[in-house]
């Protein structure tokens, strides 16, 4: 990570490790946090409920605190569970998810960081909102300026998940294109401070962040493979969803 910054004359220290421990159990993350990582992805609610109180349990005394992102795509009647246990919720596709998260974090008096998901490479398979760094429709713009002025959440970038594709420069358009479109919105919301870009996992991390990357997403070059209930392998999905 600190090689791919510095190639590009940018400060390491701009760029956030989130480990992707989905699918891992407490005792690994427990060893993670040991060995210094503090933020954490998650993508499925469920597996998130028992699992993120135990590990704030078992470290109450850590400092600094550990950080829990959602990665994953929300449900907005899952909202209220993503508000009570995350910190970053990095894939807000809808105006609607926004509204519920903001008014659960309100209930609770906090602050969710927020950031918007858009499908860059046009793949039906994939969430997020649809645009191009040329041209974003005008109901997406009305969307994207309904989400800044929600009082619970702080606007503070993008995300977008690239193909799964055989070399990592493949993916490099793909990176390019979501900072350009996160340059475009900063201009037209500037009172939003669009400082981050979630975009990067362990095959093309390098790559995200020689185009800008701020938050990458990385889990099996930490972890390994991901494990089923069964033992097996699951589908070859993304390690960053």
């Amino acid at each position: 990570m600190a090689a791919a910054a510095r190639r590009t004359g940018r400060d390491p220290a701009e760029v956030t490790l989130v480990a992707v421990s989905k699918t891992h159990p407490l005792e690994t993350i427990l060893q993670a946090v040991e060995l210094g990582v503090r933020h954490f992805g998650e993508n499925r609610i469920e597996e998130a409920l028992p699992k993120l109180p135990a590990v704030q349990t078992r470290i109450a005394s850590v400092s600094p605190a550990i950080i829990w992102h959602m990665i994953g795509h929300v449900q907005s009647r899952k909202a209220d569970d993503v508000a009570d246990l995350f910190d970053w919720v990095h894939s807000v596709d809808s105006l609607k998810l926004a509204e519920r998260l903001d008014r659960f974090a309100g209930r609770r008096g906090r602050t969710l960081n927020v950031l918007l998901e858009f499908n860059v490479s046009g793949e039906a398979s994939k969430y997020g909102f649809s645009a191009n760094p040329d041209s974003i429709r005008d109901d997406v713009l009305d969307e994207v300026a309904a989400i800044a002025e929600l009082p619970h959440l702080q606007l503070d970038g993008l995300m977008t998940m690239a193909p799964l594709v055989a070399e990592a420069e493949q993916a490099r358009p793909v990176f390019r294109a979501l900072r350009a479109l996160r340059d475009r919105l900063g201009q037209r919301f500037p009172q939003c401070s669009w400082r981050h870009l979630s975009m990067g996992m362990t095959d093309d991390f390098e790559v995200a962040i020689e185009e800008g990357a701020t938050l990458v997403r990385i889990g099996r070059a930490i972890f390994g493979e991901r494990r089923s209930a069964n033992g097996e392998p699951p589908p070859l999905r993304g390690e960053g969803r």
